[in-house]
């Protein structure tokens, strides 16, 4: 899924293709050091740390989105494409006009919906992950998948019942499948799909802690490359030529000066200049896990009011991680932070401060739940912090026509508090430390 941000970038990358740009999508790696920056020539690949999610693993997932089924009263669910289905089977799918789709029932023997030219792809995926005997029905051009779904229920005990669709399905596929199956009650999945995905294990906040790593070391030597006159073009391949070298795809937006005080940025050219600020932010994707970090530094001196906002936002971040406990309202974090940005005088409200304080993360950049008020959307009123829980801590100021300050780490929820993946930034004009 292309966040809001990464569509940004990729909308201002495509008018300037420079030549770290090419270096860094032919791989990176095998090519001269000099051809790149020696803080970016510098790295190594971090690739070998990261063991892939395996089976077993899969398989109770699936165990637990059947108790979850049975928990709110599901009788199936349709996985149609999407991180979801890769979650719990493994499966990897591109969206398009034909359904493709996974039915799990809470009890019995899950199948396959899938068109009848794209079965040899299908089954060779299936037999990759936990679905290997799996059921596979096809569909020719001019049938119904959507009655094969039906019927493929059907034939498990259920011509009625409630059936829940992935939340990020097509309403295309949901409407055919309710037309289908009329004797159905179609419903949503997410208390089952985001109820399992919401909580991380050991090796999911593994992958995430290495992701974050990856994320930091890439800013990292990116922030000692740069140059007054650099453009945030040329910012962004450096951060590929990074990424390629870390041995993980990667991308990031990057804001100069005023742009910098919009929360998503802007396609307008801009220009490094000494003293101006700037801000990068997006992450990297490890075994399909996510990080979500963003910087904000100077090149040069920062006057005293970015200096003044940088430790404001700083320390509403740290007021996030402070309020971060087993059992707490999610609504109370985005109260932390933005109790420190309103009372310094950055309010009311969302004035200055325009967005939640953080989202949850996990293999979507942005996933069930999120720290704001009023934010479930009716599927749960009453979920609080849990272990295994995993967010973006990500506090901003933002002055129309002057500049903006974030600060992003991603948060771990611990049995007794929280902690961040990576150090806060402790300084807009040495983000990093000394080198």
């Amino acid at each position: 899924m292309v966040s809001r941000r990464h569509f940004l970038w990729l909308a201002s990358a495509a008018s300037a293709l420079p030549a770290m740009r090419v270096f860094a999508q032919r791989g990176g790696r095998g090519a001269p050091a000099g051809r790149v920056p020696p803080s970016i020539a510098s790295l190594a690949s971090m690739k070998d740390r990261a063991t892939p999610i395996g089976n077993d693993e899969r398989r109770a997932r699936i165990e637990r989105a059947r108790a979850l089924m049975t928990e709110n009263k599901l009788d199936a669910i349709v996985l149609a494409g999407g991180t979801s289905l890769v979650y719990f089977t493994g499966i990897r799918w591109g969206g398009g006009e034909r359904l493709f789709a996974v039915v799990l029932p809470a009890k019995g023997d899950p199948f396959c919906v899938c068109p009848a030219f794209e079965q040899d792809r299908a089954r060779e995926q299936l037999a990759l992950g936990p679905l290997a005997t799996t059921d596979v029905r096809t569909w020719q051009e001019d049938e119904s998948p959507f009655e094969r779904v039906a019927q493929g229920v059907k034939d498990r005990g259920l011509s009625s019942g409630r059936v829940g669709i992935e939340e990020t399905t097509k309403f295309v596929f949901a409407d055919s499948i309710a037309s289908a199956a009329p004797a159905l009650t179609i419903t949503s999945a997410t208390p089952v799909t985001a109820g399992c995905r919401m909580i991380k294990d050991s090796h999911e906040i593994a992958l995430m802690r290495l992701a974050c790593q990856v994320t930091l070391k890439a800013y990292e030597a990116v922030y000692r490359a740069l140059t007054p006159g650099m453009t945030q073009d040329q910012v962004s391949a450096l951060i590929d030529a990074a990424y390629a070298r870390l041995g993980f795809p990667g991308f990031a937006s990057v804001q100069v000066g005023a742009y910098t005080a919009l929360p998503h940025g802007s396609i307008q050219p801009q220009t490094i200049r000494e003293g101006t600020i700037i801000m990068i932010d997006d992450g990297c994707t490890v075994e399909g896990y996510q990080s979500d970090i963003t910087r904000t530094f100077v090149l040069g001196k920062a006057t005293d009011k970015m200096k003044k906002v940088f430790d404001i936002v700083y320390r509403a971040q740290a007021a996030t991680l402070k309020a971060a406990r087993p059992g707490v309202a999610l609504n109370l974090l985005d109260s932390a932070a933005r109790t420190v940005i309103t009372d310094a005088g950055y309010g009311p409200g969302f004035k200055y401060f325009s967005h939640r304080v953080g989202h949850g993360m996990g293999m979507d950049g942005h996933e069930w739940p999120y720290l704001v008020k009023n934010n479930m959307f009716g599927w749960t009123k009453a979920l609080t912090l849990q272990p295994g829980m995993v967010f973006s801590d990500e506090p901003g100021i933002y002055i129309r026509g002057e500049f903006g300050v974030r600060l992003e780490d991603d948060m771990h929820i611990t049995a007794s508090g929280a902690e961040l993946f990576t150090p806060q930034s402790r300084s807009i004009e040495d983000p990093f430390g000394a080198a």
